[in-house]
């Protein structure tokens, strides 16, 4: 059986060249670093890798880098999602050669299924899946919510081990809690609620911030487990401007100038995003010095 997903699991950025190419070396870097710092786990080609404007080999080279790179030493969740259920088996066949160890699929977008779409859908890919399944509910992203009971009726899926939860709803949250099978994972999709969602009986998180701030995260991730509540409150308030000005623009707007500015990636997105507006710089760079950043 795979081993259960917990602690802070970084939502990779892609870095990229300036002329918008995959930037390896930069990616390889990063992933090394991450590991170092003492992250649980790292997800490449999802929502805050770019994975939308990424080809599918290209993604399959991302996250063959990304496992070259970790060498076994974390998980790596390999963003392999599609609102076409046939083009999502595909990827995750395709991706489960690069060298993940789990993949993860957003609910699907767009089309907005019913939940007896979203039921048979993930189904349909876990079926076909060759490796572990992490649900994704991103309403904000996806148009339609996941519920808990959809949420629920999927865990008991032998091949899907867990759900990144980015709803905001505390209380959906809680029922998926008090609800879940033994061995299926409940992480945070949302920074701000990576203390709410652990104190209530939640594994980790998948985080934006820990891009950044790695070692911070882990450390939160780490008092939380232990319950430690005093250590964690502590991180969980140093964490804070880095959380609000990570999202002050889409994501990975502001986090990717954030790595720029630490000098880990070039600050060079793909259309249609764009760089983070200059007005925002002083307080992405505040942000980052509390968190203990030196720029």
């Amino acid at each position: 059986m795979t081993a259960p997903l917990r602690g802070a699991i970084t939502a990779l950025v892609t870095p990229f060249k300036s002329d918008g190419s995959v930037d390896e070396a930069a990616l390889a870097a990063l992933v090394d670093w991450q590991i170092a710092e003492g992250i649980h786990g790292l997800v490449p080609v999802g929502s805050t890798g770019e994975a939308v404007t990424l080809s599918l080999p290209e993604r399959e080279r991302v996250v063959r880098v990304v496992a070259e790179a970790a060498k076994g030493r974390v998980p790596v969740i390999a963003g392999a999602g599609s609102n076409d259920t046939a083009a999502a088996i595909e990827a995750s066949k395709l991706l489960g050669k690069a060298g993940a160890t789990h993949l993860l699929h957003v609910s699907p977008m767009y089309n907005k299924p019913p939940q007896r779409g979203i039921v048979a859908h993930f189904t349909a890919v876990a079926d076909a899946s060759p490796l572990p399944v992490v649900l994704y509910n991103v309403p904000g992203r996806t148009g339609s919510n996941m519920t808990a009971e959809t949420t629920l009726k999927l865990a008991e899926h032998a091949n899907i081990c867990a759900v990144k939860e980015a709803s905001g709803n505390t209380g959906q949250i809680d029922a998926i809690l008090r609800g879940r099978p033994e061995g299926f994972g409940v992480l945070s999709g949302d920074d701000g609620l990576t203390l709410a969602v652990m104190a209530a009986g939640g594994d980790g998180v998948i985080s934006v911030i820990s891009n950044a701030v790695p070692k911070l995260c882990a450390q939160l991730t780490d008092a939380l487990a232990k319950s430690d509540l005093a250590t964690a409150s502590l991180i969980h308030h140093r964490l804070a401007p880095l959380v609000d000005a990570a999202f002050i623009e889409s994501n990975p707007i502001p986090i990717k100038a954030g790595l720029a500015m630490m000098g880990k990636v070039k600050n060079v997105l793909r259309l249609p995003l764009v760089a983070m507006d200059a007005k925002h710089e002083a307080r992405m760079s505040a942000a980052l010095r509390i968190a203990g950043v030196t720029l």
